[in-house]
């Protein structure tokens, strides 16, 4: 079981980029529990995500020499769907939400990968804490972001 919550479903498992997958597939599902049970829906995957993937991550990597393997993209799917927040607080036109849709997965591959501030320093931190807290502050980030140009647009 903690392997199939860690990769999501085995989404970790598909190359190249399996973070890239797991954010595709986070998005996509994040817009299927936003559609389909609105802000408390997200905040419990959220919750259930955060919860699921240390415990899935922590025995994934337990005795491993790598404590970040590519293939566990639960830790993605955290970010991503945190990253969703606005749009399920602010739900708008199809039109515009594509455009944000786009603008958050696009926000949080970019954050997930360069690392910066915050980011970079959860990333340092070894176990299963570390692989989920840096893609957990990435998704906050880019939540703020998309939350401005929201305000801003």
């Amino acid at each position: 079981m903690s392997h199939i919550i860690a990769t999501f479903f085995y989404i970790g498992h598909l190359r190249p980029a399996p973070g890239s997958w797991g954010s595709l597939a986070a998005l996509i599902s994040g817009a299927a529990v936003i559609n389909g049970a609105g802000l408390i829906g997200l905040c419990i995957g959220i919750f259930l995500a955060c919860l699921l993937g240390y415990w899935a991550t922590a025995r994934e990597t337990a005795g491993k020499s790598d404590h970040d393997p590519s293939e566990i993209v639960i830790d993605e799917v955290a970010g991503q769907w945190m990253a969703l927040l606005p749009l399920a607080i602010w739900p708008l036109a199809f039109d515009s939400a594509a455009f944000y849709y786009l603008f958050g997965f696009v926000a949080f591959r970019l954050f997930d990968i360069t690392k910066p501030g915050l980011v970079g320093w959860a990333d340092r931190l070894v176990g299963p804490l570390g692989v989920m807290l840096d893609d957990i502050i990435a998704g906050v980030m880019v939540a703020l972001a998309m939350a401005l140009v929201m305000v801003a647009l």
